[in-house]
């Protein structure tokens, strides 16, 4: 197939996140595959209509499960001297210099970004772009440090992956291998080949010893990270490949395909076990809900939803989009689950009973790729931008600018003799993003906190308390709230999903339970203002997902 322009591939992806059909009727026809050659897939129809709609009827049918029938192809090799998404990177330079170095924004990259992920324990961030590199952050700091770019890759970087301690990590692509690198020193030390088509999908096993790549060559490949040896091609799937997931044991690989099938593989053999479910659109995306072997997948056709690989049961159909779903993001603290698609659409819900809990709208393009930031209360967002953007998400911060009060909840910084007064800066800067203090307020991440102390933890009806919470035996009082904060929760509430978060300051500790003592007992003085009223007044927090207490 002849190569289509990288700035036309572009020129597309915009038209896609517009909506035109008619834009992409005239990028131009490919032309049909020689025979043997591996055909790339359609691009996907932006204006499908949704199921339900009169207008609904299944997807068609895939010549061959994979025949390309229009639209751009692989992205081309690069031109003697030529950087891929250069022009794209001088453009977004121009047109938006102040939201390019917002805050938390990666910038560095030559091209619109592909592959986004964290390593939440060590704080790095790795990003692939159109540029041909991988990109190593240290995001620990108020300002993200770029400590490596790794260019040496034959096309553009569309997957990426930390290894076991985050001092490997894998990276994949338009053209080439999968190519090994040692993060300290910045060298490549193994290229896995046997790809015959771009990959996709990148997943590395929780034990670190076997990484699984999506193709669009319709396989997925097993990668062994130990002794550097290609293991069991999963093949049987009738269109290309797009994403893979582990089980949380690392004894089964799943895959998601255009094909509308999610497939469980053996690792150790390779062998195909069953299909886990049956879709009927192109499955985009792949993860593993921390906590269980749980996937949440994103398709063709704009939905998204959790299904069991136990017995290949819907567990739950998300919050859908007008577009595909193109990318998703999963993190166990706080127990979220996150949403990207080709229209910008960007959705958190909360992990334990899936309630949506921030939906917004990125008006600068389609969400390639995303993930949780270590806290838990802001993500990596990848797109048609040569940065990627940090998005906060808790306390709620939109692409836009948001009508609302100031300062936030979470802002304060007055000073005071008064404990009380003291004790609520400490709950605005500590608590308040996941508690309320209202009796009739719906919850954040954690339960509210009102009428704490006395109460059993675990108790409050209607919030999905993690099990091992269930089975905690405290009840909350002065004491046990000062040694949740002195010990962290960790410690103290093992198996909670609330955040690290530990008061050394003895002082510290005191002023807060001083304020809770106050601000939760019925008519106390949180009642009715900084709790909840904020949110009310300027339309600031949705609940968001943690457990606690």
């Amino acid at each position: 197939m002849a190569p289509v322009p990288l700035v036309l591939t572009l020129a597309v992806s915009l038209a896609l996140f517009a909506g035109s059909s008619a834009a992409l009727a005239g990028s131009g026809a490919a032309q049909p595959p020689a025979a043997g050659e591996i055909p790339s897939p359609p691009m996907p129809r932006m204006d499908m209509p949704r199921p339900g709609t009169p207008s609904y009827a299944p997807p068609p049918p895939l010549p061959g499960l994979g025949a390309p029938e229009g639209g751009p192809q692989d992205t081309p090799p690069r031109a003697a001297g030529q950087k891929p998404g250069a022009s794209a990177a001088s453009r977004a330079r121009q047109e938006s210099p102040e939201r390019r170095l917002a805050h938390g924004n990666l910038v560095g990259h030559g091209g619109p970004v592909k592959a986004v992920i964290v390593d939440r324990s060590l704080n790095r961030v790795l990003t692939g772009s159109f540029d041909y590199a991988m990109m190593l952050w240290d995001v620990a700091g108020d300002t993200p440090a770029e400590l490596k770019r790794l260019a040496d890759h034959e096309g553009a970087v569309n997957a990426v992956a930390f290894i076991g301690d985050g001092r490997r990590a894998l990276a994949a692509g338009d053209h080439g291998p999968v190519i090994l690198w040692d993060l300290d020193t910045g060298k490549a030390l193994h290229r896995f080949t046997g790809h015959t088509a771009k990959i996709v999908g990148l997943a590395v096993s929780p034990d670190g010893r076997w990484a699984a790549t999506a193709s669009w060559d319709r396989t997925a490949r097993l990668w062994d990270l130990q002794r550097l040896e290609p293991g069991p091609v999963l093949e049987g799937h009738r269109g290309p490949v797009n994403d893979v997931e582990f089980s949380s044991d690392g004894a089964k690989v799943f895959t998601a395909s255009y094909d509308g099938e999610i497939r469980e593989f053996a690792v150790a053999s390779g062998d195909f076990v069953r299909p886990v479910h049956r879709h009927g659109w192109g499955v985009n995306v792949l993860a593993r809900v921390p906590g269980s072997d749980n996937l949440v997948f994103g398709a063709l056709n704009g939905t998204a939803g959790v299904v069991s690989p136990a017995n290949g049961s819907l567990v739950t159909e998300l919050k859908s989009s007008d577009r595909p779903v193109l990318a998703v993001a999963v993190t166990d603290k706080p127990g979220l689950i996150a949403t990207g698609g080709a229209d910008g659409s960007v959705r958190v819900f909360r992990s334990a009973d899936f309630t949506l809990l921030e939906e917004y709208q990125n008006p600068y393009g389609p969400i390639w790729a995303m993930d949780f930031a270590s806290d838990g209360k802001s993500m990596y967002l990848g797109g048609l931008d040569d940065f990627v953007t940090r998005w906060q998400i808790s306390p709620r911060e939109a692409f836009e600018p948001v009508e609302s009060p100031y300062p936030r909840r979470f802002q304060l910084r007055e000073a005071s003799d008064d404990p009380v007064a003291r004790g609520r800066i400490q709950f605005a800067r500590k608590c308040s993003v996941c508690h309320t203090l209202d009796p009739d307020d719906k919850n954040r991440a954690g339960p509210t906190l009102h009428g704490i102390f006395g109460r059993r933890i675990a108790s409050l009806p209607g919030y999905p308390y993690s099990e091992p919470m269930k089975h905690l035996d405290i009840v909350w009082t002065e004491e046990t709230v000062a040694k949740l904060f002195e010990l962290g929760p960790e410690v103290f509430t093992p198996g909670s999903k609330m955040p690290l978060q530990r008061m050394t300051d003895k002082d510290q500790r005191e002023d807060l339970i001083a304020y809770l003592r106050e601000a939760t007992r019925p008519g106390g003085a949180a009642d009715g203002n900084d709790s909840g009223a904020a949110d009310k007044a300027g339309g600031a927090a949705k609940p968001r997902g943690v457990d606690e207490p």
